[in-house]
């Protein structure tokens, strides 16, 4: 049964400890500096593995630690902020961006980068990072040895030569995904979410609301992250660049919203930062534009840092132009059109789609849709000030990047909503023939999370997540927001779980295979694994989700169907399991 748990609010938990022998940052950090040697991790060793699991490493790389890359190293000099950002030879432009983002939000930054580490007398060669994973906060332990060519390092890096907190940041999430080539494409919202355990909206420029501006200014203003990129046609045009300096599918840092008078108009203003830590927009407003000599001397001098940093002003109407997609990433799920904030109610399912059992695909495929996991909601009070209710919910699959070695990649998921019967829990597939759901995903997208915002009137409802196609797998993570307080639960395949009724010791072998042909609709002698459900509930049977799970994987064949003989072979096995 998936796991569930459910939170009042957005409190700080303490991170766990990731490390194989169950030790601390601060106990290896303390043997380290009674024995006299600086770590080494055994976890995430410094080999050719770490970096790459599907080529071998094209050059000579040396791992090497910041003190014998630089004489005085330092882990964090001055305040860490977005120009220590610059990125290497791996494309994670999309995590490069997130930190740029984390450098304005200082509380959440001193949680993902402790400041309890540095290069002085404490130093054994050990740093920690903090990053949310699936409804908990994870320590990360590293070493500091680094991938560097000819005494420069060749991944993430600061601008200033000995700073090291950005490039050992970047080495603990590629830990924590199992290379530094999981890393490898991503969208910026998944790395804001792992540095916050927040919740994230997405806007098409344009398609968007008429105040996106207010909006976006908003979120920046309570501390949200936000990233932008550029859509791109082929594979050909990733990272392009185009005339007026931007890049093509690159991933890209929001970093502040200013409003200026410009010859008697107020003008809108937006910073953008490229990852690179240069190329940067060459049009009006950029650094050395002539609009700048319209502005008063002191907004200017405010706000404008004429360097090539990466960095860099667009009036707003050229930003929506231009960018295609705007990613937020919210501490909590206050709507940014609304000026409350708001206490938010937090339940939290952990799941999985099972080939052959759980894994129905999309409601096109409406003969296994019912199959997948439901979940169901009741929302009872209507929010303060409307008679409905304010939801959020966000489904986030689990563990892709990490799966990436072994060939697998990010599913294309969704899910929908529909109102439940009356005293009903699992439901079956009439309904879902003849029942159109209430509320869905805008679409099936093959990212780590969907999350959508819906206002639906008190009641009763029924969360179905799913993979596009049938027979995918994948474990997930659902989380459902909302201000008034919500029950919400996982509803198992049937009611009773592990229950035998009496039923079966009367049932003889004609009967099970008039059961059989009537689940047989084809004549085929083979049913699928996703009626073996509905076959085993006639015959008396009701099991829980594990134990189909099992059943399936071990009867059904590859095609998912089960013939007569493995039919009755498994209803015999199942009565003398329940008669022992």
């Amino acid at each position: 049964m998936p796991l569930q748990s459910t939170l009042s609010g957005r409190g700080s938990k303490r991170a766990e400890d990731t490390q194989s022998d169950g030790k601390s940052f601060e106990q290896l950090r303390s043997e380290c500096l009674q024995s006299g040697v600086l770590f080494e991790d055994p976890d995430f060793p410094a080999t050719d593995s770490s970096l790459f699991f599907s080529q071998s490493v094209p050059v000579n790389i040396e791992w090497k630690r910041p003190k014998e890359l630089c004489e005085n190293p330092k882990f964090i000099v001055g305040a860490a902020d977005r120009t220590d950002i610059c990125q290497g030879q791996l494309g994670d432009c999309w995590l490069l961006a997130a930190i740029a983002s984390l450098t304005l939000k200082k509380d959440t930054l001193a949680r993902v980068v402790p400041h309890d580490q540095d290069f002085d007398r404490r130093y054994a060669g050990i740093f920690h990072f903090q990053f949310w994973q699936h409804n908990k906060w994870l320590d990360i332990v590293v070493d500091d040895r680094l991938p560097s060519v000819r005494n420069q390092l060749i991944m993430l890096h600061s601008a200033s030569n000995n700073e090291f907190w950005s490039a050992l940041l970047e080495k603990a999430y590629a830990k924590l995904h199992g290379s530094y080539e999981s890393l490898k494409g991503g969208s910026t919202m998944e790395a804001m979410e792992d540095f916050t355990g927040g919740v994230g909206e997405n806007y098409e420029t344009k398609n968007a609301p008429e105040n996106l501006f207010s909006i976006m200014k908003k979120a920046l203003d309570r501390g949200s992250m936000m990233g932008c990129s550029i859509d791109i046609s082929s594979s050909a045009e990733s990272e392009a660049k185009t005339s007026t300096g931007l890049v093509k599918g690159h991933a890209y840092s929001i970093t502040g919203m200013e409003q200026v008078n410009y010859r008697g108009r107020p003008v809108q203003l937006i910073r953008v930062r490229n990852p690179w830590g240069q190329v940067e927009w060459n049009g009006p407003w950029s650094d050395d534009s002539r609009e700048w000599s319209y502005v008063d001397s002191a907004d200017k001098n405010r706000i404008l840092q004429n360097s090539d940093d990466g960095e860099f002003w667009m009036e707003f109407e050229d930003f929506k132009k231009n960018y295609d997609k705007v990613e937020i990433c919210n501490m909590t799920p206050d709507a940014l059109t609304d000026n409350t904030k708001r206490h938010w109610e937090v339940s939290v399912f952990e799941g999985n789609w099972i080939r052959g059992a759980t894994a129905g695909g999309c409601r096109n495929f409406i003969d296994t849709f019912w199959t997948n996991p439901q979940f169901k909601l009741q929302l009872e009070d209507a929010d303060d000030d409307d008679d409905v209710c304010s939801v959020v919910i966000a489904l986030m699959q689990k563990n892709r990047r990490k799966l990436r070695k072994e060939g697998l990649d990010m599913e294309t998921i969704g899910f929908a909503v529909y109102e439940a019967p009356d005293e009903v829990d699992q439901v079956g597939k009439d309904f879902f023939r003849y029942n159109g759901s209430k509320a869905r995903s805008k679409t099936y997208i093959n990212m780590r999370e969907v999350a959508e915002r819906f206002t639906m009137p008190p009641g009763k409802y029924l969360l179905v997540p799913t993979t596009f196609q049938p027979h995918h797998e994948a474990d997930f993570l659902i989380r459902i927001f909302s201000e008034k307080k919500a029950t919400a639960l996982y509803i198992p395949v049937f009611t009773a779980a592990l229950c035998f009724l009496s039923v079966v010791v009367e049932v003889v072998l004609l009967s099970l295979q008039m059961l059989f042909l009537s689940f047989d609709t084809d004549r085929s002698g083979r049913m699928s694994s996703y009626e073996l459900r509905s076959a085993l509930k006639a015959a008396g049977m009701q099991l829980n989700n594990q134990l189909l799970q099992l059943v399936c994987l071990r009867f059904a064949d590859d095609n998912y169907d089960i013939d007569f003989d493995d039919y009755l072979t498994c209803i015999v096995r199942l009565e003398n399991m329940f008669s022992a």
